[in-house]
């Protein structure tokens, strides 16, 4: 039987997961892989159920407790990744705090602990450059943002200043995801985009530099196009924010899955 790389993967995972389980069943605890294991094999085979995506994202988030698990485990795995395969396609799942409790912050194994000097750096970076804004997901699912993605380009269905965004992104660790739950409203910090401050991908809102003369009035007159929501300005399209065809078009893209513009291959920023 010839099987694609994606097949094999799954054998691999589900391989393992099972692994995981029969050790669960002696009565050990679990390790990091068998953690992500068996949270992963759980939303791949929810989704092979017929689930939804938010139903199995429940399912991954139910799989493992911190009795479960060994002493540090919930701090290192701080959310799982797998991309299932649902009854209308493949949709990348991000369940966020997968072991539920039990962190041991920096009394964890390997947890690094920042000097007075490093905190009041990073206080004052914070303070100088970062700003805070309020989002609210107008969607009827979960909506992750990673913490490259550039936010002014963010869902249309997240409704947020965006002028106040431009040209920023999430002020969390590298790989990070933050998720906004549906009908909530999340404040978060953003802080600038370093180097040559260039933008291409994304939404398509800027595909260009960030600082050149002009784009941040056109970036926001093609959200405003698309329909994205913004708090920041008169809503063309009125309180639902997404109503031009074009806003219904990409919102369906984004909010559809769960994940919103999340991937490694949503945009880039340099």
């Amino acid at each position: 039987m010839d099987l694609t790389p994606t097949e094999t993967d799954r054998l691999l995972l589900h391989l393992a997961a099972s692994l995981a389980r029969s050790r669960r069943a002696r009565g050990l605890r679990m390790n990091v892989p068998e953690s992500i294991a068996l949270v992963a094999d759980a939303v791949a085979e929810a989704a092979r159920d017929g689930l939804t995506v938010t139903a199995a994202l429940d399912v991954g988030r139910s799989v493992i407790g911190p009795d479960d698990v060994l002493p540090g485990v919930a701090d290192i795995v701080t959310q799982v990744q797998v991309e299932a395969v649902f009854s209308d396609g493949s949709r990348l799942v991000t369940v966020p705090d997968p072991v539920g409790g039990g962190h041991l912050g920096v009394e964890a194994p390997g947890a690094v602990v920042p000097s007075a000097a490093s905190a009041v750096v990073a206080r004052d970076h914070a303070t100088a450059a970062g700003v805070r804004v309020e989002v609210t997901n107008e969607a009827t699912v979960p909506i992750s943002v990673t913490s490259h993605f550039h936010f002014f380009e963010s869902n249309p269905r997240l409704r947020f200043d965006r002028s106040a965004a431009y040209g920023r992104r999430l002020d969390v660790p590298a790989g990070a995801v933050v998720r906004f739950d549906p009908g909530t409203t999340s404040p978060v910090d953003l802080v600038p985009f370093g180097g040559l401050r260039v933008v291409v991908g994304f939404a398509g809102l800027v595909d260009g530099p960030l600082d050149g003369p002009g784009a941040l009035e056109s970036a926001l007159e093609r959200a405003r196009a698309c329909g994205f929501a913004d708090t920041g300005a008169p809503d063309r399209h009125g309180a639902g924010g997404a109503g031009g065809a074009v806003g219904r078009r990409i919102a369906s893209m984004h909010a559809g899955d769960g994940t919103g513009p999340t991937g490694p291959t949503g945009g880039s920023g340099r």
